[in-house]
């Protein structure tokens, strides 16, 4: 790769307040040399890593940043992953308690054995939901920072406001329809597609949608086959159970992929296409001009 020469020129200004300020009509002091400082100069560049463009001050509200967007990303993924793990940590539980049901039709159990499977089964489904909340808010406040952010990036708003989103999301019947929808616009917005374009949502965002209303809807009838009281019913009601927490985790899992897609759509730059690079030779360029006499002082 060959480099062209530039000529760059430098030009240093005195920072405000280097100098005593002149008094009108006052004859000017001769030169005295180089400026010289009593302390070593406090102003300069800040000591900062290059970071994201983050949003600068307008008379509007303010804009959610790319760097706000990544932060809650990482949260919100790290809740769904937690999430993800206590549901599989209630299916196992559930899947014990129905082993035991199948070991007691040629026996009785020990009292010790079901009282250990009734706790982790009810500890296993307590912080399961806990951390169920807690990843559906974080994910929550990460799409209201992405929205956001996309419209900004875009140049148009979203088709629904934050109320309707929430909405959507929390109404049983429209948490079906309304995720999948505004996930797909989000991406749209992501990618910098026109709004006159109808949205066209990815694989991945076509998964997460379907597997999201199949779980929806098994739950719901997990939930209605729990009313049953015959022994079969109870015993069949926890398998569902298991099957349900299963699909809790696989959405948890999922929604944490698509939440760290999305987040890498909104940034300028993929990280993933940045590639490292070095001169390795240089042709046609000037040879360098030597100095003829060393400086004084200059070591051999």
């Amino acid at each position: 790769m060959a480099l062209q020469p530039m000529r760059v020129d430098w030009v240093a200004t005195p920072p405000p307040g280097a100098y005593p300020r002149r008094q009108l009509g006052a004859p000017a002091r001769p030169y005295a040399g180089p400026p010289s400082y009593p302390v070593p100069p406090r102003w300069g560049f800040p000591l900062l890593a290059w970071r994201w463009p983050t949003s600068v001050a307008t008379d509007g509200p303010p804009v959610d940043s790319v760097d706000q967007v990544q932060r809650l990303a990482r949260t919100a993924s790290h809740a769904l992953g937690l999430a993800g793990l206590t549901a599989l940590w209630a299916a196992g539980s559930e899947v014990w308690r129905y082993v035991l049901l199948l070991l007691s039709r040629y026996g009785a159990l020990s009292a010790t054995t079901v009282d250990v499977s009734d706790a982790m089964v009810r500890s296993s489904s307590l912080v399961a939901v806990v951390a169920g909340v807690a990843g559906l808010l974080f994910t929550l406040l990460w799409l209201r920072r992405a929205r956001n952010a996309a419209a900004s990036a875009a140049g148009y708003g979203p088709s629904r406001s934050d109320t309707e989103v929430l909405v959507g999301v929390l109404v049983p019947g429209l948490n079906l329809v309304v995720p999948g929808s505004v996930a797909a616009e989000l991406e749209h917005a992501a990618l910098r597609l026109p709004a006159t374009a109808r949205p066209n949502p990815s694989r991945l965002v076509r998964w997460w949608w379907g597997l999201w209303a199949f779980t929806g809807l098994f739950v719901v009838f997990t939930v209605v086959w729990s009313f049953r009281s015959s022994v079969q019913a109870l015993a069949d009601g926890v398998l569902f159970h298991a099957i349900s927490d299963l699909l809790a985790a696989a959405v948890a899992i999922l929604t944490a992929v698509l939440v760290r897609r999305i987040t890498s759509l909104l940034l300028p730059v993929s990280t993933a296409a940045l590639r490292r690079m070095r001169v390795v030779d240089v042709k046609d360029a000037p040879e360098p001009v030597l100095r003829a006499v060393r400086a004084g002082g200059s070591r051999r």
